[in-house]
């Protein structure tokens, strides 16, 4: 299925990186491991690693990573890409710095506990998660995401699967975003930023 979305001419989501991740830089220093989980056609783990990260740019598409490698290429960048279905990958323990889940939204609740889970043990102690999902009022706007409501996240589901993080921003909003032809238009947006206890 993520093969045949890529499949076709141009970035489907085009290449900037994601508006929320832009603005969270600052919880990122050049040098720091960072997993760029389901990152496509590699728009922002090609930008995470333009800011001087070490960035691994895992993804199930074979066809979106070729055209990450391609972007990355381009901009003159090296990213660690892994092809691999992110419910059964070896996220390791306490191996990333920062982890990046950018509407990461391909999942319903029986897996999403499973794969938050994964995340978290991955985090080194003090590492950084960013995540930037839709909330059920997405179906109206009906510019992007999932159209199950049981991949959508609220304050809090976002909330309950952070458990043993510390919250440090956790925001529901609607905002006008434009990222290629999938994502684009207003849009019912969460934006969460947890740190790993030390």
């Amino acid at each position: 299925m993520w093969n045949q979305r890529y499949d076709v001419p141009g970035y489907v989501f085009g290449t900037e990186p994601n508006q929320f991740l832009r603005e969270q830089v600052h919880h990122l220093q050049p040098g720091m491991t960072v997993l760029a989980v389901a990152d496509g056609e590699g728009r922002n783990g090609v930008w995470l690693a333009q800011q001087g990260l070490t960035v691994w740019s895992v993804d199930a598409s074979s066809v979106a990573q070729t055209k990450a490698r391609h972007l990355a290429a381009e901009r003159g960048v090296t990213l660690h890409f892994e092809c691999a279905d992110m419910l059964t990958w070896d996220w390791g323990k306490q191996r990333f710095d920062a982890i990046v889940a950018i509407f990461i939204q391909f999942t319903g609740a029986a897996d999403r506990e499973r794969l938050f889970s994964a995340m978290k043990s991955a985090l080194n102690p003090g590492g950084v998660l960013l995540l930037q999902g839709y909330t059920p009022r997405q179906l109206a706007y009906r510019t992007g995401g999932p159209n199950a409501l049981e991949n959508l996240y609220t304050g809090t589901i976002v909330r309950s699967m952070l458990d043993g993080l510390d919250i440090i921003q956790l925001r529901e909003h609607d905002s006008p975003i434009s990222e290629g032809a999938h994502h684009h238009g207003m849009s019912a947006l969460i934006d969460a930023v947890a740190r790993k206890p030390k």
